[in-house]
This record gives C-alpha cells, sequence and structure tokens, in this order.
C-alpha cells in the first residue's frame, strides 16, 4: 500500500527533510544536477508551500513527492528564480493568486510505476482548486510536458522561446505551462479530467491506480490543513 498525503511544510520538519534528500539525490545521481531552483530548502519554512508526500504505510520511506507554492510576495516561487535571468517579466507576471508545483521527483523504487508521470500531477491539480489561485504554473522537463498537457496545463508561449528556456543547464529544454482556470481544467484530457474530478469530490480515500507496471492500491489524503497561526486560507472549495 502506498499514502499519499498532504501538508504544510512548516508543520512536519520530519517528512520535509526525507522529501529534500530524496529529490536532492535523485537529481545528483541520475541527472548530475546539485543547482536547481526547486531543490533549495528554504520552502520548508513556508507556510504557503505545500508539500505532496508519497510514502509507505509507516510514514518512514519517502518513495516521491512534489510541492505546491503559492506566491505570497515572502518566497519567490522557483520559476521565477528559474527563469528570471532569460524572461525578466516572469516577476511582474507572477503575483498574488499565482501558485506553482514544483520539486516533482519519485525515488528509482517506484519508477515506471506511474507515481511521477500521473498521481503527483494529478493530485497537484486536485489541490489547486483548494487554493485562493488564478494561475498555476508549472516548468516542465520535454518528458513531462505531455503530462502537463493531460491534467489541464498549456504551453505559455508568452515567456521565453515560445514557452521553452534552457534550464537548469545548457543542454536541458524547460517548458513553461500554465492552468488558467483551475476549476474548469478545459484543456484536460476527459478521462484525466473525471479522475481530478472524483479526487476533488473524495480527498480521503483508497483508491486502486493502474500504472505502466501494473496495478497498486493508494490511501490518499488530499485535505489541505488550515494555516496554524492566521485565518484559514479558502479557494473553491474551502479547506
Amino acid at each position: 500500500m502506498i499514502n499519499v498525503r498532504v501538508f504544510r511544510a512548516p508543520d512536519d520538519p520530519e517528512s520535509c527533510m526525507r522529501f529534500y534528500t530524496g529529490h536532492l539525490k535523485l537529481l545528483e545521481i541520475y541527472y548530475g544536477i546539485s543547482q536547481v531552483t526547486s531543490g533549495n530548502a528554504d520552502w520548508m519554512q513556508h507556510e504557503n508551500t505545500i508539500v505532496i508526500i508519497v510514502e509507505d504505510e509507516t510514514r518512514t520511506k519517502t518513495y516521491g513527492g512534489a510541492r505546491v507554492q503559492l506566491a505570497d510576495g515572502l518566497l519567490p516561487l522557483p520559476i521565477e528564480t528559474a527563469i528570471g535571468k532569460y524572461d525578466p517579466k516572469i516577476y511582474s507576471y507572477i503575483k498574488k493568486g499565482s501558485a506553482e508545483i514544483c520539486g516533482m521527483w519519485n525515488s528509482k523504487e517506484v519508477a515506471g510505476m506511474g507515481i511521477g508521470s500521473q498521481v503527483l500531477a494529478r493530485v497537484g491539480v486536485v489541490l489547486a482548486a483548494q487554493l485562493p489561485i488564478d494561475t498555476f504554473h508549472v516548468l516542465c522537463a520535454p518528458i513531462t510536458t505531455r503530462i502537463g498537457k493531460r491534467v489541464g496545463f498549456a504551453i505559455d508561449e508568452s515567456l521565453g522561446n515560445k514557452g521553452t528556456f534552457f534550464y537548469p543547464k545548457d543542454d536541458f529544454l524547460a517548458t513553461a505551462m500554465v492552468i488558467n482556470d483551475c476549476y474548469s481544467l478545459e484543456y484536460a484530457d476527459p478521462k484525466e479530467k473525471l479522475l481530478i474530478t472524483d479526487l476533488r469530490e473524495n480527498l480521503v480515500q483508497t483508491k486502486l491506480e493502474v500504472g505502466p507496471k501494473g496495478s497498486y492500491e493508494v490511501n490518499y489524503s488530499l485535505r489541505i490543513p488550515s494555516h496554524a497561526h492566521s485565518t484559514p486560507v479558502t479557494g473553491n472549495q474551502g479547506l
């Protein structure tokens, strides 16, 4: 059984550290990348960063994860830091009401199951409907652009060279993508939209997922906790 749950970063430092070390290890070992903006650790203290973590039932082994970070003027979104030097208009473009899904990764143990390619992207879009946002951003590698399209993202041709940049290295192409209506998801694949809707309507459930390597059960717990020390932020579907 695999657990997928969400929490605000400062609420669970131990899980944040497991997420961080797993992501960093993957980037360094398999891609030779050590400096990537979503690999920065500042998000761990950031109340407006929601962590999606994929782990075993004991919550001690982490198989992957992603983060949804809200633009709040306190911590820049990774996309701002990543592409600002190539296209400075990103700074005025990202404003309150924007969020980004970033830092998506899965361990080699679950490679081929669809955790990174299906589950995390889908969950990110599920969370977006709980947040007070108008635009949802993502910076995709070439292999993940089609995944972004499936869950409703469109290439943001207003940035860079029709949406593309060389990042994080000169031989890596990144594509900026955006959802301008997180609720209606007009560009999402119809089958994918049904799966997203089911998760949005049933934030806590156990579900059989089918990936390239067969089927597996997932325990989902996707309700974003309200702020511990301030007024809860409410979005389309509340928290």
